[in-house]
């Protein structure tokens, strides 16, 4: 295998335009990132904002439109195929048939790039032990319990020993004890294997929990990056979330937040409505007296501190899940 390189993703002006009905639409514009070799990154960007595009950019599945990226070490477009042999990728869906075996799904695919049975058993029988999944190897897929086929499908994405492995929502649809089990995992792979990990997610927690460093897109452009510590850093005073009867009441509720002095721009999702503000304790009893005077009553109220989700809100004005 080649020596790692230091930085594993460079990416300059990295651009993705569609043309439709004559018009073109500009899905990533121009973004710079980079991703260092050892780091887990988060990748986060509400729906719509160039994510997706981004990812299948960087992992060759999509060709850019403009700018350069290095992958792996390798030029993304001069050499597409030679970065496809360093990187594993493991998409949202998964990739095992239920009705094919452990060991015949991991030995067909090792057999993709060249690796020999033999040695395939080999290297699965690491992977399967470091990812507690020992006994597997005579079952079949559709046996396995859901974290158990996530796990199978990151062996998968790393037979060939890739030096970067990109992770597409790894834990979508699993229960939170399966996710807490998987992210044990994720953190293996590159404290015990020394992979460097891109991973896209919709869950907050999880991009706090493992993330060295969060890259977050919006419209097509990195609009911040740091590590989770840094960008909760950057987001003041306390968070108000204030739950109402009907999306009437909460509209009523976002006119009085907004008259509040240093408040945040309200946003509002149906009922609930939520504001940054200096001091959460003086802002709520005021907030709650005003509404209070107007016949606007609170069936829920929350004060605490920023977290990355407000981070994702503030710099969005949209919830990650949006």
């Amino acid at each position: 295998m080649a020596v790692a390189p230091e930085t594993m993703i460079e990416a300059h002006g990295l651009k993705r335009v569609y043309r439709t009905r004559g018009k073109a639409i500009e899905a990533v514009k121009g973004i710079d990132l980079t991703v260092k070799a050892g780091e887990i990154v988060g990748f986060l960007g509400p729906n719509g904002a160039g994510k997706t595009t981004t990812l299948k950019m960087l992992c060759t599945l999509l060709e850019p439109t403009g700018g350069t990226a290095k992958v792996a070490g390798l030029d993304l477009r001069a050499d597409p195929v030679g970065v496809r042999r360093r990187i594993g990728y493991v998409s949202q869906s998964g990739s095992t048939s239920e009705l094919a075996r452990v060991g015949n799904e991991i030995t067909w695919h090792a057999e993709l790039y060249g690796i020999a049975p033999k040695a395939a058993r080999e290297r699965a029988e690491e992977l399967l032990s470091a990812l507690d999944l020992e006994d597997v190897w005579d079952r079949k897929c559709a046996a396995l319990s859901g974290g158990q086929r996530r796990r199978l499908d990151i062996v998968m994405g790393l037979i060939h020993r890739p030096q970067l492995v990109f992770l597409d929502e790894p834990s979508t649809g699993l229960d939170p004890q399966s996710r807490a089990n998987l992210w044990t995992h994720i953190r293996k792979l590159r404290d015990d294997f020394g992979t460097t990990v891109f991973l896209t997610t919709h869950y907050m927690d999880e991009a706090d929990s493992l993330s060295d460093r969060i890259l977050i897109i919006d419209h097509g452009t990195i609009v911040r990056e740091g590590t989770p510590k840094e960008l909760k850093k950057r987001v003041s005073g306390d968070a108000i979330t204030l739950t109402l009867r009907d999306t009437g009441d909460a509209e009523a509720a976002a006119a009085i937040t907004g008259a509040l002095v240093g408040a945040s721009e309200p946003n509002v999702e149906g009922n609930v409505v939520r504001i940054q503000v200096q001091d959460g304790a003086a802002a709520l009893a005021k907030l709650l007296k005003d509404m209070n005077s107007i016949g606007v009553e609170a069936i829920g109220v929350e004060v605490a501190q920023p977290t990355l989700d407000d981070v994702f809100l503030a710099l969005t004005g949209r919830t990650l899940r949006d």
